[in-house]
Order: structure tokens, then sequence, then C-alpha cells
């Protein structure tokens, strides 16, 4: 079952009650560079049940931020913020603008770096200047009932709910919801949040991304306040998210840690992260920690997966490079002759699990999703376990 509660923020070195520490933890590294190491024992006598809801402390008085600029200004990028994406530099600077007004001004050239224009996905470095226009948030719709289509979006997200305060939702994004527009999609989670829109003209928004066809926890931010707040835990990696993958084959050693460059890498059909090398144009470090949690013969894997860094397509373009791609991945699937168990669907295997996560105003957000339909039947067909403790928990965070 899904968690939704706070649960507070547990002591340095503290775990659940039943639970056995990553190995990795003890020399911040995992079983792969301790040749000859026993591995850790997989799985706890049951897993870890969730605490109370937190008793928040009083608010305090929290400033709103800044005003969007009504005319032309020129920012420069702060240490914190090298290596952000332009869209997200936006986002982060000005909570409550919307993914498709970015999008414009940028296609527009209306925003420039150093004098020169921008792509949204480009990298900020620090004490670049930043040519911003006069923005404004999209025009609040006005009071009244909603139409037939919007009352069914509503519900929609109400269904998809994982947990919901004043602050902060968590959706369990389903696979093939798109979380943005884009080129053939009609229909987006951003887009579903425009019936959420409040009197002031406020829509929750989005405080990080999963591909299409990955299903799981979807953090959102319901005001500008909790944007900056969550966005700053992403940016700097206070947030924790685990997933749960169907992989090919069983990958050796069962506890590890992958570290690579990747870089996008552009064809006129479609376009990939491929492993690349330090100093190569537009390459970005990415880290994921991986434990086998269960295996079906030697031919899957069930396998938890900790990224450590946010990079497009990660998990998938890192389990492929071990050669134990995520069975159903039509970008990175690189098995040959490789025949998909019968009865399992070819999906994209991939959960987004949990998330933890500091709340806004104390405490901490801690959700899980369940599996997604095609996965459990996976699961199921091969008799995996899937109310097993998850071994990967407490992996080291660097």
């Amino acid at each position: 079952m899904s968690r939704r509660v706070k649960r507070p923020l547990r002591p340095a070195g503290d775990r659940p009650k039943g639970a056995r520490p990553y190995r990795g933890s003890q020399a911040e590294r995992p079983p792969a560079h301790r040749p000859g190491g026993k591995p850790a024992a997989r799985f706890a006598a049951s897993p870890p049940r969730a605490s109370k809801h937190l008793v928040a402390e009083p608010a305090k008085v929290i400033a709103e931020p800044p005003p969007l600029p009504t005319k032309v200004q020129t920012v420069v990028v702060t240490a914190d913020e090298n290596n952000m994406r332009v869209d997200r530099f936006l986002e982060a600077r000005f909570p409550g603008l919307s993914f498709s007004h970015i999008q414009r001004i940028v296609r527009k050239g209306e925003l420039r770096v150093n004098g020169k224009r921008a792509d949204s996905k480009d990298r900020l470095e620090e004490g670049q200047s930043v040519r911003i226009p006069p923005l404004k948030l999209d025009t609040p719709k006005g009071a009244g009932a909603l139409s037939e289509a919007a009352t069914k979006t509503l519900q929609a997200l109400k269904e998809m709910t994982l947990f919901e305060d004043a602050d902060v939702m968590v959706l369990n994004k389903p696979a093939g919801l798109a979380v943005q527009g884009g080129s053939g999609i009609t229909r987006n989670v951003d887009q579903m949040l425009e019936v959420m829109r409040d009197a002031k003209g406020q829509k929750p928004r989005l405080v990080h991304r999963l591909d299409r066809e990955t299903s799981g926890c979807l953090l959102v931010a319901k005001t500008r306040f909790a944007a900056t707040a969550l966005t700053g835990s992403f940016r700097h990696r206070s947030a924790r998210k685990i997933y749960w993958a169907l992989v090919a084959g069983v990958p050796k050693p069962k506890q590890g840690r992958i570290s690579t460059y990747l870089a996008k890498e552009e064809s006129e059909e479609d376009s990939i992260m491929r492993v690349a090398k330090h100093g190569d144009e537009g390459a970005s470090h990415a880290v994921t920690y991986y434990a086998v949690v269960e295996t079906s013969a030697q031919k899957l894997a069930w396998v938890s997966l900790k990224p450590v860094t946010g990079r497009t397509h990660q998990l998938r373009a890192h389990m492929a490079h071990i050669d134990h791609a995520i069975v159903g991945d039509p970008k990175y699937f690189n098995k040959e002759n490789w025949d998909l168990p019968g009865g399992l669907q070819n999906r994209l295997h991939l959960l987004a699990r949990r998330i933890v996560i500091p709340h806004p105003r104390g405490g901490v957000i801690d959700v899980s999703a369940p599996l997604p339909p095609h996965m459990l039947q996976s699961w199921n067909l091969l008799g995996l376990e899937h109310d097993r403790f998850d071994p990967i928990e407490n992996a080291p965070e660097e």
C-alpha cells in the first residue's frame, strides 16, 4: 500500500526497525569496490512501518517570492545555479511561471545568455548574464462551475493522488501519460493541472519529471513557497528517490555503483543518452546505486535503483551500459536474440517507487507508489514478492 504520511527525519545512522544497513555505507562505497567481501543480507524480516503523522511546528511568517518582472532585466547566475538547465533556472527564480510560457520566450529568442540565444535545455555557468524579458502568469480563469471535461480531469488527478496537503501533492503517474507537452502529445500532467488554478491564477507546478513510460511518484508543488523549497531540495540533493525495475539477466555484483558521463546523441529519428567521456561536449556526470532484490532463474532480475544525480534517461542508460537493460525499454534495450518470457508485456518495467524529501514547512514527505498493472502482472507471473524490504533504502548519498 502507498504511504501517505509525513515522517520525522531520522538521526544520522538511524534506520527502520528490522532493517539491515546497505553494506557500502560503512566505507561510503558499495561491495563492488571491496573484492572478497560478502554481499549484504538482502531482506529484513518485515518491511519498516511508517510512523504517525508529524506534528508540525507553528508556521513561520514566510515572505512570498518577488513578483514577476514587468520589464526587461538582466540577472547573474549564482554558484548554486551553476550547471542548471535554462528552463529549471527560470522555474526556480520565478515559481508559478508556466512551462508553456518558459518555452515560448526561449523559442522566440527573448531570453539570452551572455547576449546569445539559448535553448531551454542548455546548462548555465556561474557568472553568466541572463537577459529575462517581461514575464506574466497565465490569466486565471473566471470563477464558476467547471466544464464536464475539466471535472473529469480533476477526478483523474484525484484518483492519481497518493499524498496531498496545502503545499504539496504526490501523484502516481501512470505509464504512458506524459509529464509535459511536446510533439505529438495531446494530454499531459502539466496541462491537467490547469484545472486546479486558484483565484490568484496560481496552479500546481511540477518540481521534477518522469519519462512518459515510467510510472510512479511525481512531486507537485501547490504554492510558490513550496515550489521554491522543493526545487532547492532537488538542487542540493536532499531529495531521495528509489526506483524499481525488471532487467535482463542478473547484475554481478548484486550491489554496486554506476558512475559515468552521459551526453545526448541526436539523430533524425530520435535522441538518446550515450555514455561519454569527461570533457565531451554536453557530457554530465551521472551516478546510480543498484541492488538486486530478487531473481527469476538467471534470465531476469528485480533491481532497486537509487539515482544520486538526475540526468535524462539516467537509469535506463546506466542499466543498458552494464549490459542489463530494463525490460520493455524501446530506446535502450540492447540484448540480441533475447526473447521476452511468455505473459510479460513489452512495456517499460520502471517504477518511481518512492520519494523522500523535506517538507517545505517541516518534517518529511515519504510516499511510495504501487506497481503499475503491467509490472504487477510480471511480478505475479515470475513469483516475485513485491512487499519485501527494499535493500537499497540505506545506500550512501554520494
